[in-house]
């Protein structure tokens, strides 16, 4: 017998509002008191800047406007879930 298996993998990139930076790391916001220590150095970010995350590293530097609107649908996909 064979039996055939997909998987499908997706990664994940989290909006984060930059708080500090020293170096090539920073400080970031997720929002609800969630800061982390990420790693900026694959993009020209500044303090107060919206970031994409990814594993760590910022691989995107948002405007406010898309940052917000991605939370708004991320909290709309973690509500429909909890239904």
């Amino acid at each position: 017998m064979l039996v055939h298996v997909s998987v499908i993998l997706m990664c994940l990139a989290i909006p984060a509002k930059v708080v500090n930076i020293k170096g090539d790391g920073a400080r970031v916001d997720f929002g609800e008191g969630v800061l982390r220590e990420v790693n900026v150095m694959l993009v020209d970010a500044k303090v107060g800047d919206y970031v994409l995350v990814h594993a760590g590293y910022v691989i995107q530097v948002l405007s406010e406007e898309e940052a917000l609107e991605t939370l708004r649908l991320w909290n709309e996909i973690l509500d429909a879930a909890e239904a």
